[in-house]
């Protein structure tokens, strides 16, 4: 399989029996065991989990990894897929402002897949809840076989007898804040594009240890970003009145909530260094507006304002500089070629 020429890490994660020889029950029992299990009603095992949800609501989402468009062996160990898909799902939680409860795990993988590159997917899972949402878990899944590595995740959360946070609520005078990153996981991206190939443009282990991108901070948040999960509840506790994900880039987002919200986004300029945290993706912090004059939870500082809607999304600066609403798009960035 591709991912055994393309290998981060240790030779030694991928060898061992394959996911073809052991078969469904052994390798689920393996990865099972690795997870993190959070405190469900009931936990794998049955047709479905059973999770507590005490007003009566819960918040839902899923998102999908794809080796090729979305991670590369060559760049990523199991660990930081597990990890990464993981955060970026609780981070859509936090969005809400909610308290991530469960995690819901599919893999679909080749016959070929050593069970090693499982359960490191399963430890990377195992880190990032213990990190980013201590008595969160993975309550269930399913496993199957594919050409293409794939992860689905579908994660749960608790709105504690508060209202959810959308994106449309954000109003005239409201605050424009963030918390977490901006830019620095599009940083490392765009390091291992340059740095992390072979003489092809194809990605490279090799290269990315010759080239010291293993010990990058960004190439680590690319890898492993760190949202702000707690930020969402605490933000949802300030009476925030919009907020999302920055999973895109703030431009794209930002585009998102003022177009949901029908307001313009003003930047200040001091508080956005340069094009790259503009549209750079994958930090997976949390944008948010917050009524004027309320101190701004723990975790956020301060973007700019929101202001009656102009002609467009999101402006920049004293002079009100359009900023394009781009950033990352799977569909429109991704060609294969340097898979």
């Amino acid at each position: 399989m591709d991912a055994t020429d393309e290998a981060s890490g240790s030779a030694e994660a991928w060898t061992g029996p394959t996911v073809g020889e052991l078969g469904e029950l052994v390798v689920l029992e393996r990865v099972t065991a690795r997870l993190p299990t959070g405190s469900p009603l009931v936990g794998p095992g049955d047709d479905c989990a059973v999770v507590a949800a005490p007003d009566g609501r819960f918040v839902v989402t899923t998102d999908m990894m794809v080796h090729g468009p979305d991670f590369r062996w060559a760049w990523s160990s199991p660990e930081d897929v597990g990890w990464k898909a993981a955060a970026t799902n609780l981070s859509d939680v936090a969005a809400m402002g909610a308290a991530p409860s469960g995690l819901v795990v599919a893999i679909a993988a080749p016959q070929d897949t050593p069970v090693a590159v499982l359960e490191g997917i399963a430890d990377g899972f195992r880190l990032a809840v213990a990190a980013l949402a201590p008595g969160c878990g993975v309550v269930g899944g399913d496993l199957s076989t594919s050409s293409a590595f794939t992860l689905a995740v579908t994660a749960f959360g608790d709105l504690q007898d508060r209202s959810p946070v959308l994106r449309s609520g954000a109003r005239v005078g409201d605050v424009l804040a963030v918390a977490g990153d901006l830019g620095r996981a599009a940083r490392g991206l765009g390091r291992l594009f340059r740095s992390g190939v072979d003489d092809a443009g194809v990605p490279s282990a090799a290269a990315v240890r010759a080239n010291g991108l293993d010990q990058d901070p960004d190439v680590g948040r690319q890898r492993r970003p760190v949202p702000p999960i707690t930020a969402g509840v605490q933000a949802a506790r300030a009476e925030a009145t919009a907020m999302l994900d920055l999973s895109d880039g703030l431009a794209i987002d930002g585009g998102r909530l003022a177009r949901a919200s029908d307001v313009t986004l003003w930047l200040d300029a001091e508080a956005v260094p340069d094009e790259v945290a503009l549209h750079g993706g994958e930090d997976h912090g949390l944008l948010a507006t917050f009524p004027a004059g309320v101190p701004l939870p723990s975790g956020f500082r301060r973007l700019g304002v929101v202001v009656a809607r102009g002609a467009d999304d999101v402006v920049l600066g004293p002079a009100g500089e359009v900023v394009p609403t781009t950033g990352w798009d799977p569909y429109a960035d991704w060609d294969g070629a340097a898979g």
